[in-house]
């Protein structure tokens, strides 16, 4: 699993150092915001070749990931 998120990277001189499917200019955000408009899978990897299976679950990884922080109750 952990091996998934090795398909983030983040480039500084590249989209803004926002994070991006290996080294191409396709974000994190993209992808993100395909799911969110209702695409499925297997849509998203016909609107995008370039795109592979693992590189959808690492996107949804990473967000999840970036989410994740603790709930701090008063």
């Amino acid at each position: 699993m952990s091996d998934l998120l090795g398909r983030i990277t983040i480039n500084s001189k590249q989209c803004g150092g926002r994070p991006c499917i290996r080294g191409m200019r396709i974000r994190v955000s993209d992808v993100l915001d395909l799911f969110a408009a209702g695409l499925s899978a297997e849509q998203i990897l016909e609107e995008m070749p370039d795109l592979e299976a693992d590189d959808l679950k690492a996107a949804l990884m990473y967000a999840s990931r970036k989410l994740n922080h603790p709930v701090l109750v008063a």
